[in-house]
């Protein structure tokens, strides 16, 4: 890889509805919109091509899924292709009959589809059942180069774990993309929303000071309604992106669709790891314990 000086990555903030073939399409053109605007990388948000169906344990969903090359990256290969542009493609993966991924696809347009990325941490939590869906992610925490950096992949519950960006990072990550489905519940809204997001935001924020790299959170917006009177999400929006030294690059509004660039100079990366040497001063001798669940003893 020859490495840039600087790269232009976008965020697509998307608002989608429950009609696959009219997302698909909405994808697309923001692609096309922010390619035109310059953008080097796309990243679009998590599992944009329907609702979060991961609101209910329901064999149905599994419907939704497809293989991993499939029909979606087929896609976005060609629209790459013709753009010259690199997209990072969040989609449930069917890799055999009851056996799914939250998966991340990448693609190049030079190279076509490279590559992808599944889910590492699958979280259980109210409206948030993605255990009864997701496996596991096998392939471990990668890195991929593109457009004259290297962009680390992770997914939404990924971002809350200071292990997956470090892992992530010392594979070379100067970028950590993470396609992004969260938000609060209508009922908590007023009681725990602020600290939910500031917590949210907080987490990324981190990863980026300690780490060294950009950090690109990417979200959906919108209410989406849940099974049951009163229930559903009410997607945060607010993607946004992070230098290493944890300032917010730019961020997009809490409600609605919007195309997020940034241009990021990947100097910025030395000059912070030099000023900040975390990555020197990391007593590897002393961490072995990180290995087990808990330290009980």
């Amino acid at each position: 890889m020859s490495e840039a000086a600087s790269v232009n990555v976008a965020a697509v903030q998307m608002s989608p509805s429950d009609d696959r073939d009219a997302n698909l399409a909405r994808a697309i053109e923001c692609v096309r919109d922010a390619a035109g605007r310059g953008a080097d990388i796309v990243c679009l948000p998590e599992l944009f091509l329907g609702h979060y169906f991961c609101q209910s344990e329901d064999a149905v969903h599994f419907a939704r899924a497809e293989p991993v090359p499939g029909p979606s990256t087929d896609a976005f290969v060609a629209v790459a292709k013709e753009l010259k542009v690199a997209i990072l493609v969040s989609l449930f993966e069917r890799r055999a009959a009851g056996l799914y991924h939250n998966t991340l696809a990448v693609i190049d347009g030079a190279r076509g589809y490279v590559g992808k990325y599944r889910k590492m941490h699958i979280p259980d939590d109210p409206a948030y059942y993605e255990k009864f869906y997701f496996t596991p992610g096998d392939l471990g925490f990668r890195t991929f180069d593109l457009a004259g950096t290297s962009a680390g992949t992770l997914v939404c519950w990924d971002q809350w774990f200071p292990e997956a960006a470090r892992l992530t990072a010392l594979r070379g990550a100067q970028i950590l993309f993470y396609p992004t489905a969260i938000g609060w519940h209508p009922q908590e809204k007023d009681a725990l929303g602020a600290a939910q997001h500031g917590a949210w935001e907080t987490i990324q924020r981190s990863h980026a000071i300690a780490n060294g790299c950009f950090v690109v959170a990417v979200n959906r917006a919108g209410f989406e309604p849940g099974p049951g009177t009163g229930a559903g999400i009410e997607f945060w929006g607010q993607s946004f992106i992070v230098g290493p030294d944890g300032q917010i690059i730019a961020r997009a509004p809490a409600a609605g669709e919007a195309i997020l660039l940034a241009e990021l100079d990947l100097d910025d990366i030395a000059r912070a790891r030099e000023g900040w040497p975390f990555l020197r001063d990391r007593r590897i001798d002393a961490y072995a314990d990180l290995e087990r669940r808990y330290l009980d003893d």
